[in-house]
């Protein structure tokens, strides 16, 4: 677990109830890994929101767009729970190779990091 100093956030950064793996998986199937992990002696993970999500990106930086602190990351888009405005098939999508964010169809496979 990583914690975040400014927001007093903890982050998920172990991945080994995944085989090790960082998970990758739809917007739902992502809301649900979060609310059932179990992690560090905690059970209360969820799925950050979009400005959450954002907090961690480290805009100094590219491939991956974060600190090093974190051990376990992917320079790929990662799911927040905030679901796009305009359509609710859609969800907002954070991408940590550079930081931008953009919508997605939420039945397409994304990176999860669970927060609490």
């Amino acid at each position: 677990m990583v914690t975040d100093s400014a927001t007093l956030l903890q982050w998920q950064d172990d991945y080994s109830d995944n085989g090790g793996s960082i998970k990758n998986t739809t917007w739902t199937t992502a809301i649900d890994y979060c609310e059932t992990l179990s992690l560090g002696g905690y059970t209360d993970w969820r799925l950050p929101n979009k400005k959450e999500l954002l907090s961690i990106v480290d805009y100094g930086t590219y491939n991956p767009a974060i600190s090093p602190i974190f051990q376990n990351t992917s320079s790929s888009n990662y799911w927040p729970s905030t679901s796009y405005a305009y359509g609710t098939s859609y969800a907002w999508i954070v991408d940590f190779y550079n930081g931008l964010t953009f919508r997605n169809d939420k039945t397409n496979a994304y990176t999860v990091r669970c927060v609490r």
